[in-house]
């Protein structure tokens, strides 16, 4: 860098059109400046590279050899720095893009249209689903990767988060539950109860767990699993009541054998949203995904469990 930073790269379009023209006045034309502009930068060139690059001659002006030299250089030069700042284009047919994402399996009620939206729309791109665990957002700070599926409500820094859609929960019952002939539930004997515990974050259910602990509450774990779809089947013939969201439990097959009701007021409610970090804001890859995950998530039915 050390001649670079002497030059001043504005220079570097009269010096195309001077050596590309020969004349000072067609060079000014060219180049869309006026032609004492044009003389001046002639003789800011000439200073600069202490060459006169354009000599008169009685059959008109002849470059130097250093100017031959350097317009065959700027011939390629050039294309590459118009390349270099011109602005972005993304176009999805052509792009080979690696998108990498995390979350729990509750993604299932929407991550497979996403993916099937994106192979249609992309069909070079990669994408790279990896489990949620303790240290997700550190990934997504170090860039391992580049978007977090979550439903806390815990402040995730410096990252961006925007919400995508709302669920609910209900509670999975066995049907000889004591409480599965009831049509609602109250908090006091939710506690109460022995629970499947999905632990998304470790033993917790994060979620449910950070409304409970607000309110100065736990429940009692009789059964941690660490996903969505096999809590599902754990209830049947127990004591035990899983919390789940709506969404999740609608496209489960249910058993006769068990019975949902409401979660009780306290927890019901369930926002989904999606987090990334800052860095990844002006990239027009990672722009497109957020935009097909919004399409996608904006176009969910809402749940009928």
């Amino acid at each position: 860098m050390t001649h670079i930073e002497r030059v001043d790269l504005n220079l570097l379009a009269p010096l195309a059109a001077l050596l590309e023209e020969r004349h000072v006045s067609h060079a000014a034309e060219l180049a869309g400046m006026s032609q004492p502009a044009m003389s001046r930068a002639l003789r800011r060139l000439r200073d600069t590279l202490g060459d006169e690059l354009l000599v008169r001659t009685p059959s008109g002006y002849r470059l130097t050899p250093r100017a031959e030299r350097l317009q065959r250089q700027l011939r390629t030069v050039l294309p590459r720095l118009e390349s270099l700042f011109a602005p972005e284009e993304f176009d999805p047919a052509v792009a080979a893009e690696t998108f990498r994402v995390a979350g729990t399996d509750y993604t299932g009620v929407f991550a497979p249209a996403v993916f099937r939206r994106v192979f249609r729309e992309s069909p070079r791109s990669t994408l790279h689903f990896r489990t949620w665990h303790d240290a997700v957002y550190e990934d997504l700070d170090r860039g391992i990767v580049d978007l977090v599926f979550h439903a806390s409500s815990e402040p995730v820094g410096a990252l961006h988060t925007e919400p995508l859609f709302d669920d609910r929960f209900l509670c999975v019952l066995s049907a000889d539950h004591p409480l599965a002939g009831r049509r609602a539930m109250a908090l006091d004997e939710y506690l109460d109860a022995t629970h499947v515990i999905v632990g998304t974050t470790g033993d917790r259910q994060t979620a449910i767990e950070q409304r409970l602990e607000e309110r100065g509450t736990r429940r009692r774990a009789g059964l941690t699993v660490p996903y969505h779809s096999l809590a599902a089947l754990s209830v049947l013939g127990t004591r035990l009541i899983l919390t789940l969201p709506a969404r999740l439990l609608a496209q489960q097959r249910q058993d006769p054998g068990i019975r949902v009701l409401p979660a009780p007021e306290e927890i019901r409610s369930l926002h989904y949203q999606m987090s990334w970090h800052p860095r990844l804001d002006g990239d027009l890859g990672q722009r497109w995904f957020r935009d097909v995950i919004r399409a996608v998530t904006t176009a969910l039915p809402e749940p009928t469990s």
